[in-house]
């Protein structure tokens, strides 16, 4: 198991999240990364649902806006807040706070699982490989890509103009805390931007959110994204991806990015430093 985003810490506001360095970014010098935001407002979510004491609901759509820069320096606190709940449906919205102003909200769908109907409906054609069983991660990377071009690997091979994957191992939110199988799919969906918008030049877009869709939760010990659709247009790119695990897709993924070619993110390079997560 990796390091933890976070260290639980006592505070006058109650208990605070402080960053560690895996929750450091590649954007920009002492931000997060949008896995650790994300993994933080995923526990809240989930907490939110223990404290209702609604163990029947599961988690099916996780919702992540990154409006402002979250920084490294800085105690973080999650709150939450139910905007409805009923006997089939709870939406809770969640909210990651420093300095007294929230830089991130996560907005979480629960529903009740049921029985499926006997009617026969078309589902999706996409059937992503993940990489062998027991393949070891790249070092201080916790992942693999994969590309068209050049099957599983490094990320300097994954750094070419067809499309890409990501398999990714959990990485825990909070120390001396297990991670949910909600909190691992939540957190790592923020590499859709990775499996999205990786080309030729390295990553040259910065994601603004994050919207993950769960028909159920993932099973083992990582997961992956497999990028099957993207378009872009005036520095605006849009992409889908399908969520597997080893027993197949569970889910699909979308992100919305901006070009930010002046901070493109070099993976190869950006790995070989010692403190340095994306």
């Amino acid at each position: 198991m990796t390091s933890a985003f976070f260290r639980a810490e006592a505070g006058p506001a109650g208990l605070a999240l402080i960053p560690q360095a895996e929750a450091a970014s590649g954007w920009g010098e002492g931000q997060l990364r949008g896995l650790a935001v994300s993994s933080a407002l995923a526990r809240e979510a989930e907490h939110a649902i223990e404290r209702l004491g609604r163990p029947d609901l599961q988690p099916v759509r996780w919702t992540l806006d990154l409006f402002r820069p979250a920084r490294m320096g800085l105690p973080c606190t999650t709150s939450a807040t139910t905007l409805r709940e009923g006997r089939r449906l709870c939406l809770i919205d969640t909210f990651l706070h420093q300095d007294g102003r929230p830089v991130a909200r996560g907005t979480a769908l629960f529903l009740a699982p049921s029985h499926s109907p006997a009617g026969a409906v078309w589902s999706g054609g996409a059937h992503p490989e993940p990489p062998a069983p027991g393949a070891p991660m790249l070092p201080g990377q916790h992942r693999l890509y994969f590309s068209e071009r050049t099957g599983w690997g490094e990320a300097a091979q994954a750094q070419n103009d067809t499309r890409t994957q990501v398999w990714h191992e959990p990485i825990p939110v909070v120390d001396g805390e297990p991670i949910s199988p909600f909190q691992l799919a939540a957190g790592i969906a923020d590499v859709v931007n990775v499996a999205a918008n990786l080309g030729a030049n390295g990553l040259e877009f910065i994601n603004a959110d994050i919207t993950l869709a769960l028909a159920r939760l993932p099973v083992g010990d990582a997961v992956g994204f497999a990028a099957i659709e993207r378009r872009e247009q005036g520095g605006i790119a849009v992409g889908t991806a399908a969520a597997f695990d080893r027993g197949g897709v569970f889910g699909t993924a979308t992100v919305s990015a901006l070009a930010n070619a002046h901070q493109a993110v070099d993976l190869p390079t950006f790995f070989a430093e010692p403190a340095a997560n994306s």
